[in-house]
């Protein structure tokens, strides 16, 4: 299979498609496991949360480092499609936030676990932090203000102050079982409300 993309549209698209929809399940199985027992979680957790072979796991992902990386990659963009699909659906601006906002938290917890794996390769941190920024902070921007325009939040507020507010909250989330940080978050986006 020419995997460079030239040709893929005579006969190779199905199985493509269908590979990169294995992946995506694969990766958002890796993801639950990782935001419920943490990064070092055991493949076969994995594999079993996804109905596949420890195999195929690792045939994608040599290493536990590029699966992370993967995990990390895919929940950035999960989470930056989310936020205009949730202020298409939710029922208000502020209730798309509030959905958005549980889902960074499910990636901050990862993102935690990643960034000890990755202690060696501060550059290569770095640069996947900055992409995360890159990626999500319109994203959040785009719901503060509609949640702001709606009347339900006091404008002028800081996508990047938030999710930072919110990274703080989630610290220690990925590795003490009894420390929540939802509840803490559900106060601070109950508290960007305008009071009237």
């Amino acid at each position: 299979m020419n995997d460079s993309g030239e040709g893929a549209e005579h006969g190779a698209r199905p199985e493509r498609t269908d590979a990169r929809r294995n992946k995506e399940t694969l990766l958002d199985a890796a993801a639950a496991v990782f935001v419920r027992s943490g990064v070092e979680a055991p493949v076969r957790d994995i594999a079993a949360e996804a109905g596949v072979g420890m195999g195929t796991i690792y045939r994608h992902f040599p290493t536990r480092a590029d699966l992370i990386i993967a995990v990390y990659r895919h929940q950035v963009e999960a989470c930056a499609e989310a936020g205009p699909a949730l202020l298409a659906t939710s029922a208000t601006p502020h209730a798309a936030l509030e959905q958005w906002i549980n889902l960074f938290v499910d990636f901050l917890v990862t993102k935690h676990g990643l960034a000890s794996v990755l202690r060696s390769d501060h550059a290569g941190f770095e640069t996947l932090h900055s992409s995360f920024l890159d990626r999500l902070v319109p994203v959040c921007t785009q719901l503060l203000d509609a949640a702001a325009a709606s009347g339900e939040i006091r404008s002028g507020l800081e996508a990047y102050a938030l999710m930072r507010g919110v990274g703080n909250l989630c610290i220690g989330a990925d590795n003490d079982p009894r420390y929540d940080a939802r509840p803490l978050v559900g106060l601070l986006v109950a508290g960007l409300r305008r009071t009237h």
